[in-house]
Order: C-alpha cells, then sequence, then structure tokens
C-alpha cells in the first residue's frame, strides 16, 4: 500500500490523485484533517507524532511530502517524527520529495538536507527527489512585486530555475507505482538508494517575467529591480510570517547574485516533454487577471 502525506496541499494532492488514477494500486492519503479512512485520507499530523505510527501501519511505500511551512527548528522536529514512525511502522520504502541541488544556497535547503542525512541512517530503503522551484511560486512572487505597468522585484539580472509543480508530481507518481511493483514482485527495487535531480532547464529573471505578464495581461510591463531592503520592508508589510520573510529574502539574494543556474538533471528521464516552465508561469499570470 502506497500512503502519500501532506495531501491538502497542491503537490500531495496531485501525487495521490495521479496515483489513483494509475489503476491497480492500493493507495491512501494522510492529511491534518483525516477522515477516520472512510475517503481512504488518515489522520497524520506532523505535529502531533503519536498520530503517526498507526497512520503507517501496513504501508508498504511512504510518499513523504515534506512539510516545510514553519521554522526550521518545527519543521526538523517534523521530520524526525516522520522518519521515526516510519521505523517504527516497519514501512519498507520511502520517497521524499526534498530540494534540488540548485537551491543549496536558499535558507530552506537546511531542513531538506538535514532530513535526507535522517532518511540515510533509516532501516528502510530511500529515494529522495530532489524537487526544483515550483514555476507557479515565481508567477506568485511576480504578481505580488506587480504595481501598475511594472514588476519590481530584487532580481537584479539574475534569474532561477523553475519547473512544472505537474512534472514533479509526475515523477513522483512514477517512482512511487514502479516501487510498489517491484515490492509485490519481489524483486529488487530500481529506484532504492537513488537521488535524483528534477529541476526546469529554463532559468527566468525580472526582465523575462515582465514580459510574460505583457504576454498574459494584455498591456505592456516593464521591470524595475529593486535592493533587497526595499523588497524586505515590502515583504513585512504583507502579513508574512517572519520565516516566510526569510526565506523568501534568501531566493531573491541567490538568484539575483547569480547563484541558481540550471545543472540539468534527471527530470527528462522520467517525462519524454517536460511542461514548458515559461507557460505555466504565464498560465498562472493569465488566471490571476
Amino acid at each position: 500500500m502506497i500512503l502519500v502525506t501532506g495531501v491538502s496541499g497542491a503537490l500531495g494532492g496531485s501525487i495521490l490523485r495521479g496515483l489513483r488514477a494509475h489503476g491497480g494500486l492500493e493507495t491512501a492519503g494522510g492529511s491534518r484533517a483525516g477522515d477516520g479512512g472512510a475517503g481512504g485520507v488518515r489522520l497524520v499530523d506532523f505535529d502531533r507524532p503519536g498520530t503517526l505510527p498507526g497512520a503507517f501501519a501496513g504501508v508498504d511505500v511512504l510518499v513523504f511530502v515534506s512539510a516545510g511551512y514553519a521554522e526550521d527548528d518545527v519543521v526538523l522536529a517534523r521530520h524526525g517524527a516522520v522518519v521515526r514512525a516510519a521505523a517504527e511502522a516497519g514501512v519498507r520504502h520511502v520517497v521524499y520529495t526534498s530540494l534540488a541541488g540548485s537551491g543549496d544556497p536558499l535558507s530552506i535547503a537546511l531542513a531538506h538536507r538535514w532530513t535526507e542525512a535522517r532518511l540515510a541512517e533509516a532501516p528502510f530503503e530511500v529515494t529522495v527527489l530532489r524537487n526544483g522551484l515550483y514555476a507557479e511560486l515565481l508567477a506568485d512572487l511576480a504578481l505580488a512585486g506587480t504595481a501598475g505597468d511594472v514588476l519590481a522585484a530584487p532580481l537584479a539580472d539574475g534569474a532561477m530555475p523553475v519547473v512544472a509543480r505537474d512534472d514533479l508530481a509526475d515523477v513522483a507518481v512514477r517512482v512511487a507505482a514502479e516501487t510498489q511493483a517491484d515490492l509485490a514482485a519481489g524483486r529488487p527495487r530500481r529506484h532504492a538508494g537513488r537521488t535524483y535531480e528534477l529541476e526546469g532547464g529554463t532559468a527566468l529573471g525580472g526582465a523575462d517575467l515582465a514580459a510574460l505578464l505583457t504576454e498574459a495581461l494584455g498591456r505592456p510591463f516593464g521591470y524595475r529591480p529593486v535592493p533587497l531592503a526595499e523588497a524586505r520592508a515590502a515583504l513585512g508589510a504583507s502579513g508574512l510570517e517572519p520565516y516566510q520573510v526569510g526565506h523568501t529574502l534568501s531566493l531573491f539574494s541567490a538568484a539575483g547574485a547569480g547563484l541558481m543556474r540550471p545543472r540539468g538533471g534527471d527530470l527528462r528521464a522520467f517525462l519524454d516533454v517536460p511542461r514548458p516552465a515559461a507557460r505555466v508561469v504565464a498560465a498562472r499570470l493569465a488566471s490571476a487577471r
């Protein structure tokens, strides 16, 4: 049986739907709400470790969608609890959604690399999916920085590689399904011990986003680079949590410094034609019109 955590979120929900559409697989979702199992969604609350061993009972493959929406110490506590509970429950294989290597300069990388290390010490097999930044996230950042006909962002002349979230979900579905099939057949698991770099081959910067805004909204937009101090003030006034402000500034800083260049990777080994990141961004911008 395959259990996917975080199914109330966009990535986890897409993975679960993909697995259920796959056919012939016993699946369940995990969320903080749960439904008592009636709808195939178990109570999986990372902040209540006591819910985890029972939720993981009978699970062969755990698709562990990272829970990064908190301060680092909270995320580490959550992820450590998941690893311990999976070992206690006898889970046979964990597929973890991590962060691409191009994201190493980012503050969010700390929790992911810590979790990878804990998983490497665990008694079960592991596959690490090092996911690139979502194209959808970049579109949201562009919208937040748009005023009038100008996109203001602290990206200087830098850019960041992004990938369609649905592509990442498709890879997770394939890896989890093939792992379950290998377990059922009693053969060696083809994805055991593997780390896959899943980032887009396209990097988009401020001028690119302004051009996509022009296309999506049907009027001309310009790009104005802004200092990080100005971005910090704007983010602080936006209602974001302090940790969200810090992580967002880390992203802007690394991209603006030119440290987030595409490195290639394994995406095309799973997908013949990845969704073009620029088209995903444009569609998101158009939908917010």
